[in-house]
């Protein structure tokens, strides 16, 4: 009645379009300066200022490591890596034309 647990049907779930795939090492990410600061400045509304957060940026340790993390993971909103969505586009961008 209270056999064991078959985990192998839950792993199906876990892989559903790859939401919950492993990613992993995400270790620098308990390093960043944004997790000791308001994530507000990090998401800031449409036409707000970026400044704030790009300062923070421009100090932490792991800002390449945020920044491959992001444009790897094709992140769409927010400042990572201290740079804007459009800013990793255009860097996206001209590191596929150099290649």
């Amino acid at each position: 009645m209270w056999g064991v647990v078959d985990d192998s049907a839950e792993e199906q779930w876990n892989e559903l379009w790859g939401l919950f795939k492993p990613d992993g090492d995400v270790s620098w990410q308990h390093k960043a300066l944004c997790a000791q600061t308001d994530p507000e400045a990090f998401f800031p509304e449409k036409g707000g200022s970026t400044r704030d957060a790009k300062r923070v940026c421009a100090k932490c340790e792991v800002r390449e490591q945020c920044l491959k993390w992001a444009i790897d993971h094709d992140e769409r909103f927010g400042i990572w890596g201290g740079m804007s969505e459009r800013e990793r586009r255009r860097y996206k961008k001209s590191h596929r034309e150099q290649a």
